[in-house]
């Protein structure tokens, strides 16, 4: 577990080098993200270890969103200030996300299918 925990965040610290020292507007956890994933690739294979460690974080996921909720009650009088553009940052954002997702499951579904898409039609009435 400590040699998978040590990976994780090696690719998260190269990531975050890489973004600080070439200037990126990519935050350092994704470009590490992406590393990792470029070695998993290389691989092609997911070590035993690592998947065990990655679901057992995923379990306690919860807990690491401890310090943005801190973070929001910190600043919950600006948030009271200015609770329309959150909001509507927040509603933009999450529709966006859930746009962007339905177009690329379709295009991904389309390009992986043998079958052309169609509706689904009632043979009895054609």
């Amino acid at each position: 577990m400590i040699q998978t925990l040590a990976l994780l965040l090696g690719c998260q610290l190269l990531g975050e080098a890489i973004s600080r020292f070439a200037d990126l507007p990519v935050p350092g956890p994704v470009i590490g993200m992406i590393l990792l994933l470029a070695l998993f690739a290389k691989l092609r294979d997911i070590p035993e270890n690592v998947e065990k460690t990655s679901f057992g974080l995923l379990e306690h996921l919860s807990l690491l969103f401890i310090p943005a909720g801190t973070g929001v009650m910190l600043h919950f009088e600006r948030i009271n200030e200015e609770w329309l553009p959150v909001t509507v940052a927040l509603v933009g954002s999450t529709i966006v996300g859930l746009l962007v997702t339905a177009g690329l499951f379709t295009l991904f579904l389309r390009l992986t299918s043998k079958e052309p898409l169609m509706p689904l039609q009632d043979k009895d009435h054609e």
